[in-house]
């Protein structure tokens, strides 16, 4: 796997030919669990061993990690194999701990990332220090909390930061455990372009047999690099088994995941590529203006129905056109998935549009 990205900031100090790998188990469980992992990763194209020491759950009763003792476990795994490690931390405490026992890199979790106070805390604790942060998008899909959690470490004087994209949970049935929503990472990105910014498979998919695929379609994206569970006997893992690989799955991985260029300086593909992207416009324009006359008509049901007294979600209608559009969508090689996520923003729209007409 080579690498045709201009690396950044931190990343440029590490003289990477492939984007970042950081591997390792979802979370430490043993010293020897720790310690074999590592051993197996050790000449391989991971950069950053990772193992999760502290263990955020919802319900009480699951396994939380082992916490302190664990960092000594990462300090023995960097002794004995040279990888730098990193791990999650989610308060002041954690903070302390991990400087203590020379963590390499440190990241916040979504849980965390949802609270200004946690991540307030954290970049207080942490302020003035050259340790790699990242920071993993908030658990639902709002740019700005995650934008706020950058901006407060950032204003702490952290000035080796980094972004991981995890995914977003979702009400919605997905083949994915968290959404990718790649447009927020894609609009956070063209924010901060500097800003390295990592891709976690193993949180999107929560399969392992899915990692390969979104992996690629991350660097596909232009991502500087991949956060991947491992471990030797995943389907034991203590938590999040089903979304952990072997070490020999990874370099796998690696091996298979093809590197695209920015750019290409032939003559004949940037004038092919500018003939696409000016179809693409036109097009672009043409929905726009469809979707416009489309509202047109939605103020006129709405006008209707408001002479009439009638409510305005009609159910049986409205399950009727999203059945032949998913049929129509299928026919013209268009995901379900795409197909209903596009159709219920302009469905809610048009409810929007009467609701406005009726009560106006």
């Amino acid at each position: 796997m080579e690498n045709n990205k201009q690396m950044r900031t931190w990343l440029d100090d590490l003289n990477l030919d492939h984007p970042l790998v950081i591997a390792g188990p979802c979370s430490a469980e043993t010293e020897e669990q720790v310690l074999k992992i590592a051993h197996e990763l050790k000449n391989t194209d991971v950069n950053y061993y990772r193992a999760g020491i502290w263990k955020p759950r919802t319900r009480p009763g699951n396994f939380e990690g082992v916490g302190a003792l664990g960092l000594k476990w990462l300090q023995k795994v960097k002794a004995e194999t040279g990888l730098k490690t990193a791990t999650e931390v989610a308060n002041r405490n954690h903070v302390e701990l991990a400087l203590e026992h020379d963590i390499d890199l440190l990241w916040i979790g979504a849980r965390s990332t949802v609270s200004p106070f946690i991540v307030q805390e954290i970049a207080d604790a942490l302020e003035g220090t050259d340790k790699i942060v990242l920071v993993k998008n908030p658990v639902n899909p709002d740019l700005a909390l995650w934008l706020g959690a950058i901006e407060r470490l950032s204003s702490a004087n952290i000035k080796n930061l980094g972004v991981i994209h995890r995914g977003f949970s979702t009400y919605e049935k997905s083949k994915y455990r968290n959404n990718p929503e790649w447009q927020i990472a894609i609009e956070l990105q063209t924010r901060f372009p500097d800003l390295p910014l990592i891709n976690d498979p193993s949180h999107i998919t929560g399969k392992r047999d899915m990692i390969f695929d979104v992996s690629q379609t991350a660097l596909d994206l232009n991502f500087d690099g991949l956060m991947i569970e491992t471990h030797f006997d995943p389907d034991n893992a203590w938590s999040d088994a089903a979304q952990q690989v072997t070490p020999k799955a990874l370099v796998g991985i690696m091996e298979d995941l093809k590197i695209r260029k920015e750019s290409d300086p032939e003559a004949q593909y940037n004038t092919d590529l500018n003939h696409l992207r000016a179809q693409i416009d036109v097009v672009d324009n043409q929905i726009i203006d469809l979707l416009g006359k489309r509202m047109k008509a939605a103020d006129g049901i709405g006008a209707l129905k408001k002479q009439k007294n009638v409510a305005v979600l009609q159910s049986k209608r409205w399950n009727e056109i999203l059945g032949k559009m998913v049929l129509d969508g299928d026919e013209k090689g268009l995901s379900e998935e795409f197909i209903l996520r596009l159709f219920k923003a302009i469905h809610q729209e048009s409810i929007n549009h009467q609701e406005a007409v009726i009560n106006g």
